[in-house]
């Protein structure tokens, strides 16, 4: 009998403060591991220092169970697409949105789930290509699942809608 292998893909996709995003994301249907970071900056030398980089968690997901299309849909439920550079109270470049990806196909289609909504031409996201990505130190990594009490930009209704019931 062969064994079949899952072949799981990556994207980084960015909301505002990774905190609140890491933990809408890391429940999703089809996604096996998150982790928060950095993207798509420059010369990054310390832990304070942005140098261009967006807050984002890079998503590891199962593409059999969940679609890059879907993905972006997830991501629209949590942030304002048409705000620059501001999620909730976070202002600042590093709190812009974006959908970033190694892989064409995966900007592809989230430029396609762009495109299709009533009002594209307002929508701000970045969609690129990953450049680079920073892990967060480990006090940022799971953090609204280790503190639930912390703020965040995204209302508890919304930030905990696919948390499985216990």
């Amino acid at each position: 009998m062969e064994k079949t292998f899952t072949v799981h893909e990556e994207i980084y996709l960015a909301g505002g403060c990774l905190w609140g995003v890491q933990e809408f994301v890391r429940y999703l249907p089809g996604v096996v591991l998150t982790e928060a970071g950095r993207a798509n900056g420059t010369n990054y030398s310390t832990r304070n220092d942005y140098n261009g980089y967006v807050e984002c968690v890079r998503t590891v997901f199962d593409p059999n169970k969940v679609s890059v299309f879907r993905l972006s849909e997830y991501l629209f439920e949590i942030i304002d697409p048409t705000s620059i550079n501001k999620q909730g109270p976070d202002e600042g470049k590093k709190y812009r949105t974006g959908v970033y990806s190694r892989q064409k196909s995966h900007l592809e289609d989230a430029i396609k789930f762009i495109e299709l909504r009533e009002n594209a031409s307002q929508i701000v996201v970045e969609v690129l290509p990953l450049t680079d990505f920073v892990p967060s130190d480990p006090e940022h990594q799971d953090r609204i699942a280790r503190f639930p009490n912390e703020k965040c930009h995204i209302p508890q209704h919304i930030l905990f809608k696919y948390k499985p019931h216990t």
